[in-house]
Parts: structure tokens; sequence; C-alpha cells
């Protein structure tokens, strides 16, 4: 059984999604503003955030950048809006999902289930590592020639992803995919953007980072 995190300030909306949270077997903590939220964070341990972007005192927005000083757990976004930069300001504070209402419990249940999974997966590996860098899955802690570098969420998914598919090609949309999610709706500057920031932070390491033309890109690690 997992602990949700539910931060919505709707009523109806919160007993539907508990309803459905807990028939899928798992346990609900609820939050009815941004500022209660954040005081859960800090006093309680979670599994996955549902965090509504519209509500009193503290909006979704503001809640995400600082639940990622908190915690690392996956956070979905509920929200009525859908234009693009919303979604695009939610993925650069740390969302890994996101719902746009109305929507069908059934498919969120089934969101909360698949991240649920890969966070689990994630944490269960062991250290992973190629020249100078080290990733620690478990503390989500990436050290570069013995020092810790703070990387955003989405630098950080791939890099973990690139450390697990070394010398692997994978294609922009891929890397959209894979990191962002199927549903999400920019384009593959996104990927480039983070690219480039995250070989800025691995420093000289960053050159393990290929870029292939017309192909995508590639952590190569020479044998």
């Amino acid at each position: 059984m997992a602990v949700l995190l539910i931060a919505e300030d709707e009523k109806d909306m919160q007993n539907i999604i508990v309803d459905f949270m807990q028939q899928g077997g798992h346990s609900c903590i609820l939050a009815n503003d941004g500022v209660e939220a954040l005081s859960i964070l800090e006093n309680n341990t979670v599994d996955l955030i549902i965090l509504d972007i519209m509500m009193p005192r503290l909006d979704g927005f503001t809640v995400c950048k600082f639940a990622r000083n908190i915690c690392d757990v996956p956070i979905i976004f509920l929200t009525a809006k859908g234009e693009e930069n919303d979604k695009l300001k939610g993925y650069e504070y740390g969302a890994d999902d996101y719902v746009t209402k109305p929507f069908s419990p059934k498919i969120l249940l089934a969101k909360v289930n698949a991240w649920l999974r890969h966070a689990t997966t994630a944490n269960s590996q062991d250290i992973l590592s190629a020249g100078e860098i080290m990733l620690y899955p478990s503390a989500h802690t990436v050290i570069v020639s013995g020092n810790e570098v703070e990387l955003t969420h989405k630098e950080y998914e791939l890099l973990h992803l690139f450390l697990q598919n070394k010398n692997q090609v994978f294609s922009r949309e891929q890397l959209l995919n894979r990191i962002w999610g199927f549903d999400f709706e920019g384009n593959t500057r996104t990927v480039d953007s983070h690219i480039k920031t995250l070989r800025q932070k691995l420093g000289t390491e960053g050159r393990h980072i290929v870029t292939l033309i017309r192909s995508g890109y590639k952590f190569e690690v020479k044998p």
C-alpha cells in the first residue's frame, strides 16, 4: 500500500480521487491548500503527490518547487488548465506527469500505479557510474569527481536513463516520451536545452553525452 498526498481544494474532487485511490489499495493524506501540503510533506513520508495547480495560499507550482527540496517522489499535476506554457512550467519545477480536468479517475489511478512502479524500480537499482560520475538512485544523488552536483529532477532522470543505457542512441522524441511522458505537448527543444545544461553541470564529464546529427543523443563510454 502506498501513501498518497492529495493536494486539492475542491471537496467533490477530493472525494472522487480518494475513493478511487482507496479502491486501488492506497492510503490518502489530504491537503486543502498549498501551505497545508508543504506542512504535511515536512512531517510525513509519502510515496506520491497528486497536486492541483490552482489552490489557495500557495499554488501548485510553488508547492512543487519546494517539495523537490523535501522529497523525491513522483508528482502528478491535476489542473483545469491545459495550456502548453503551464505544462512546461510544471515540468521545469519537477512535476513528472500531468492530468487535465475533466479526467477519468481510472486513468489517474493507472498513472499513479505506473509511477509508483517506476519509483520502486529506480530506488532498487545499484550505484550507476561512468568515468568520474557516480549516481546513487536510492539517495537521488550525483557525484562528479568527488563533488556532489545539484541537478533538476528532469536532468537527473536524463542522466539516470543514459547511465542505464550506455552507448545506446536515443532520438529526441524517445527522450521526450521516456522522461516527460507520452502526453507531453512541448517540442524537442526542451530536450536540447536540458541536455545543454546537464553537460555544463557535469563539467568535463559532460563529454560522454554525444550529439548525433539527425539521430539524437547517446552516453558514450569507450571500452
